[in-house]
């Protein structure tokens, strides 16, 4: 960092296993890429190009080029393998992550209805080649499934060979792990954790209040996702300390009592 302070929560050093951020790409042009990791690239460790953008954004190669050289992992969006897979194209999907080297990948069923074995059975698949990270919860309101799925479904698929997996928000961050006012089901994410390692889940959380919520729940290495471009910075600072919502977090009492 630029200059020291104290009582800063320590961040393990790129690359990492927690306090993961990761940046939905959304269709960033390649200069917009470079610029962003300019800014942005020594706080960010996944860039997922969000939901089918990579079948239309240009320069595609060039932007998984920069995102490597900068040491950011990069995968396509769950509902892009999703696509694939409704078509019958397994496949065809596996030819498309080899030609464009891609070494991660997301195995989700938010959008179709696949048999938790099925699903399970393609995450091994990919895992033997990948790294894999799986998305769990419906991208559609008023889907309600029990937490003991949701840990369930977590668990076999960790075992099945995901690194990490994605508790579902969508991009709005209104669905999966939150009410439709985006405030998080509180009960279903203790349920989740009392079952599965914190470090084992990446929580999308879109919005501020949300990343808020998290990091007061698990601290600043808790893995956060569907992070905007331009909010990765402002993430880091939530993190840290080194903003209103969280800057008494990591001070100990004795200072706090002075100024509260």
């Amino acid at each position: 960092m630029n200059f020291e302070l104290s009582h800063i929560p320590k961040r393990d050093e790129k690359p990492r296993e927690k306090g993961l951020t990761m940046m939905m790409d959304k269709g960033l042009s390649w200069r917009q890429t470079e610029n962003f990791i300019d800014s942005s690239a020594h706080l960010t460790d996944l860039v997922k190009f969000g939901f089918g953008t990579s079948y239309v954004t240009k320069d595609l190669k060039k932007k998984l080029f920069l995102y490597k050289e900068a040491g950011i992992k990069t995968y396509f969006g769950g509902t892009l393998f999703e696509a694939f897979i409704v078509r019958g194209m397994f496949d065809d999907y596996c030819r498309l992550l080899d030609k464009y080297n891609m070494e991660t990948c997301e195995v989700s069923d938010g959008s179709i209805v696949l048999p938790p074995e099925e699903k399970c059975n393609y995450i091994s698949k990919l895992a033997k080649n990948y790294t894999v990270l799986s998305e769990v919860g419906s991208k559609e309101e008023g889907i309600f499934i029990s937490s003991s799925k949701w840990i369930s479904m977590m668990q076999n698929e960790l075992e099945a060979g995901s690194w990490k997996v994605i508790a579902e928000a969508r991009e709005s961050g209104t669905v999966g792990i939150y009410r439709p006012n985006g405030t998080a089901h509180v009960a279903l994410v203790n349920k989740i954790i009392s079952n599965v390692k914190v470090e084992n889940i990446l929580w999308e959380a879109p919005k501020k209040a949300q990343q808020v919520w998290f990091i007061k729940q698990f601290g600043a290495n808790v893995n956060l996702g569907n992070i905007s471009y331009n909010e990765v910075i402002p993430l880091e600072c939530l993190r840290l300390g080194l903003r209103g919502d969280t800057f008494f977090d990591n001070l100990p009492e004795e200072l706090i009592s002075k100024f509260k």
